[in-house]
């Protein structure tokens, strides 16, 4: 699998990596097997947000002005989906 990508706003997209606009688009390329490349617009707020669901959906590169913040939401996600492992696991014994 591709691995995540977070890029600056003015960063041009590879010429091999799929643009989606919508969420029913990310999920039909991933689908597809294509990388699948978003650029996030809005304000930060919005953008993390949009990069999670994105994340979860499948997109692998997200092109953002809030690389550090993004890159938290996506990892986040890619955690929970199960296709990283968690940055840190604890265990809570009661």
């Amino acid at each position: 699998m591709t691995p995540v990508l977070v890029i600056g706003p003015d960063r041009p997209l590879d010429a091999s990596w799929a643009e989606a606009r919508s969420a029913a688009e990310v999920e039909r390329l991933a689908r597809e097997g294509r990388t699948v490349a978003v650029t996030l617009e809005g304000d930060q707020t919005a953008q993390i947000a949009t990069a999670a669901v994105f994340a979860w959906l499948g997109a692998r590169v997200f092109r953002t002005a809030y690389e550090d913040q993004v890159r938290l939401a996506v990892d986040m996600a890619e955690s929970i989906a199960g296709r990283r492992p968690p940055a840190l696991t604890r265990r809570g014994l009661a």
